[in-house]
């Protein structure tokens, strides 16, 4: 259950920077309404995530998957456009996520 709370804290996170773009500086009611809730039920998932995953652990995890998904987001609805080293500096995330998870004696399995 740990791992879908952090999924579901990744997921609104995502949801609500999405959004802080398309608020346009919080002058757009539903998009900023969007942007705070999401931000607060990235929060409440992730507090209920630190109960058994590791801190440092949880928000490696929370970070590097959010930032990934919020670049795919960015290219696919935003017009954000990739050059090769953005590529390469995702994949070091995605690689660095991956090694904690599979080799890390600190992780909650």
């Amino acid at each position: 259950m740990n791992y879908a709370y952090l999924a579901l804290a990744i997921l609104a996170e995502v949801v609500a920077t999405s959004c802080l773009k398309w608020s346009e500086g919080f002058t757009k009611l539903w998009p900023s309404v969007v942007t705070v809730a999401g931000y607060g039920i990235a929060f409440y998932f992730l507090s209920l995530t630190l109960r058994t995953i590791p801190t440092g652990i949880a928000y490696a995890i929370w970070s590097g998957v959010g930032v990934v998904l919020i670049v795919a987001v960015a290219w696919l609805f935003q017009g954000q456009k990739l050059d090769a080293p953005a590529i390469a500096g995702i994949g070091l995330i995605v690689a660095g996520v991956a090694v904690m998870n599979l080799f890390s004696k600190a992780m909650v399995h």
